[in-house]
C-alpha cells in the first residue's frame, strides 16, 4: 500500500461518492473504484458499504480513515518544514528526550537554544533512551537526553547530572508522612513500573537497583508514561520511583518521600554522534552542561 492509496481512500470518504472523489482527484471513476478494492483486498476488510443510495464507512473503514488522517496530517508537516528550512537556508536540530527531563532544566535548555541562533530549527521528539540512539545514528535527531547508559561504538554520551530518586505513594498511605524510607521497606508494597516499553529503559535502571539491594519488587502494574504511573499511585493501585524533580508537578493526591539508600539515583544522559562536529551542537552542550549545575 502506498500513500497515495491512502489520499484516495480519504478522498472518496470526504466526498461520500466515487465519482465526486475522481473530480476532486482530477482523475477517472473506474481507476479511483480499482484502487479502493485493491486497498480492501490487501487489507482484507471492506472498507465502505455500498449500496444503490449510498456510500458509508464500515465500522473498519471509520478507524482507518481516523487514523490515516493522523499519518498524513504529521506527514503535511514534515514537508511542509522541510520546504521552509529549504527556502530559508536554516538547519534543522532535532532534540530526543524522556519525559521526565521536562520537570528539570530541559525546558530552559529548549528555550534558549530555540532563541540561539536564527538559522536553526529546533525540532523536539519525545523518545525513550534506546530509541533515541537509533535515531542519533539514523541522522533523525543530533542530541538525546535520556537517563540510562548504553553503550555504542557510535555514540558520546556525557552525564550532565545525578538526579536523587524518591518514592511515590497514596496521599493516604502510611509511608507518606515518614521522613524516609528504606528500601527494605519500599519493597514490601506493590510497585508501579514504567517505562514498560521498549526495553531497555529507566525501569530496568530502578529494578538493577532494587536488586542490588537485595529485593525484587513485586510490580503489580506496568505503565508506559510517567504521569499514567502517577496517576495508578494517586489511584491506590502501588508506589513507584521517581527523580526527585518530579514533585514539581506538585500533585495533591501524591507524596514523595525520600528514599534512604546513597545507590538510588538517576543519572541525565546526553548523547550525541561521536563524529558530530556541528557548533550548534557543542553550543547545546555547554548551555545544558551549564543549566544542570542550576
Amino acid at each position: 500500500m502506498e500513500l497515495r492509496h491512502l489520499r484516495y481512500f480519504q478522498a472518496v470518504a470526504r466526498e461520500g461518492s466515487f465519482t465526486r472523489a475522481a473530480e476532486a482527484l482530477h482523475m477517472a471513476q473506474p481507476p479511483l473504484s480499482r484502487q479502493i478494492r485493491q486497498m480492501e483486498e490487501e487489507l482484507g476488510v471492506a472498507l465502505f458499504e455500498r449500496t444503490t443510495r449510498a456510500l458509508r464507512l464500515t465500522e473498519a473503514g471509520r478507524f482507518l480513515l481516523e487514523q490515516s488522517r493522523l499519518l498524513t496530517a504529521r506527514l503535511d508537516e514534515v514537508l511542509e518544514g522541510t520546504r521552509r528550512l529549504g527556502q530559508a537556508r536554516r538547519r534543522w536540530f532535532g532534540i530526543g528526550f524522556v519525559p521526565s527531563t521536562l520537570y528539570g532544566f530541559v525546558p530552559e535548555l529548549i528555550r534558549q537554544l530555540r532563541g540561539a541562533d536564527a538559522q536553526v530549527e529546533v525540532g523536539l521528539m519525545e523518545m525513550t533512551t534506546l530509541p533515541q540512539l537509533e535515531a542519533l545514528k539514523a541522522g533523525r535527531i543530533d542530541l538525546g537526553i535520556g537517563r540510562i547508559l548504553l553503550d555504542d561504538p557510535a555514540i558520546e554520551r556525557r552525564i550532565l547530572m545525578t538526579e536523587p530518586l524518591m518514592a511515590a505513594v497514596p496521599l493516604h498511605h502510611p509511608l507518606a508522612g515518614c521522613a524516609s524510607v528504606s528500601v527494605d521497606r519500599l519493597a514490601q508494597e506493590p510497585f508501579l513500573l514504567y517505562p514498560a516499553r521498549p526495553r531497555p529503559n529507566f525501569a530496568d535502571h530502578v529494578l538493577d537497583l532494587f536488586r542490588a539491594a537485595g529485593h525484587a519488587p513485586q510490580v503489580a502494574q506496568e505503565a508506559n508514561e510517567l504521569q499514567t504511573a502517577i496517576g495508578l499511585v494517586a489511584a491506590g493501585l502501588g508506589v513507584t520511583v521517581v527523580p526527585a524533580s518530579v514533585q514539581r508537578l506538585q500533585r495533591r493526591d501524591v507524596a514523595h518521600v525520600r528514599i534512604d539508600a546513597e545507590a538510588f539515583v538517576s543519572p541525565v544522559i546526553a548523547s550525541y554522534r561521536k563524529d558530530d562536529a556541528s557548533p550548534f551542537l557543542a553550543q547545546a552542550l555547554a548551555l545544558a552542561a551549564q543549566l544542570a549545575k542550576g
